[in-house]
């Protein structure tokens, strides 16, 4: 498989496009996707069956006992791709509902070459894309990345997008430890690439890629409330991450 794409899951019945993956699925048949299930207490978990009795040998289901939040769903899913030995050369993650499409991350894995190891999906309005947003999340959005972008100390657009792409073995690296925030942990992930290949390599070896399209859905998980709470991971992100410098 050229390409594995891992898909955080919880309570997602009434919302994850099914059969937008299942033509995905026949019209790329070098891509796998894991479905990770964070603990649905829905249907989706018979929903995720349907989709991969379509095509058994590129969907993979991980099934989690305890909702424990989207960090911790896709960092089981990258190491479920370790633990069952699956065969990739890229591996990214990618929302439920497909605000970014699966297409278009196949699209944004294509910038994964012998000097990119990390490549990531970029909310940026232009005249030539559709990038549909509400206004409320897209002020929080600028106002958080902005902040964001000069804590890390790098020319970051959108930290936040999910979706990002990385080769294998950086994947497994970025992965191996737990993160502190259940939606924050996007952050997270550029402070352990930096650590493990400093600032300059990952400017060089990073592509932030325009999105051509995505649209906002109904149903988030994370909560209007969260915005006034996210303050105190970040504080204990930027704390963890810079004690490790020292």
């Amino acid at each position: 498989m050229s390409l594995a794409i891992v898909v955080p899951c919880y309570n997602e019945f009434d919302r994850l496009p099914k059969a937008k993956f299942i033509q995905f699925l026949q019209n790329n048949k070098d891509c796998s996707i894991i479905f990770s299930d964070d603990g649905s207490t829905d249907n989706t978990n018979q929903l995720l069956e349907q989709i991969r009795k379509t095509a058994p040998d590129n969907v993979f289901i991980n099934t989690l006992i305890k909702n424990r939040g989207k960090a911790h769903a896709v960092r089981e899913g990258v190491l479920f791709c370790s633990r069952n030995k699956l065969e990739f050369e890229k591996i990214a993650y990618l929302d439920a509902d497909l605000s970014t499409s699966l297409e278009e991350c196949l699209l944004i894995s294509q910038e994964i070459k012998e000097s990119v190891y990390f490549a990531f999906g970029s909310r940026i309005s232009k005249i030539d894309n559709n990038i549909t947003r509400k206004l409320y999340r897209h002020l929080i959005g600028r106002f958080t990345a902005t902040l964001i972008s000069n804590v890390l100390g790098l020319a970051v657009y959108d930290t936040q997008c999910g979706c990002k792409i990385f080769t294998k073995n950086l994947a497994n690296e970025v992965f191996e430890e737990d993160f502190i925030s259940k939606w924050l942990f996007d952050v997270e992930i550029f402070y352990r690439i930096i650590q493990l290949k400093g600032k300059e390599k990952m400017r060089q070896s990073s592509r932030e890629i325009p999105l051509q399209t995505w649209i906002d859905t109904d149903g988030s998980k994370v909560s209007f409330t969260y915005f006034f709470k996210m303050w105190k991971d970040l504080f204990l992100i930027y704390k963890r991450y810079n004690e490790k410098k020292k």
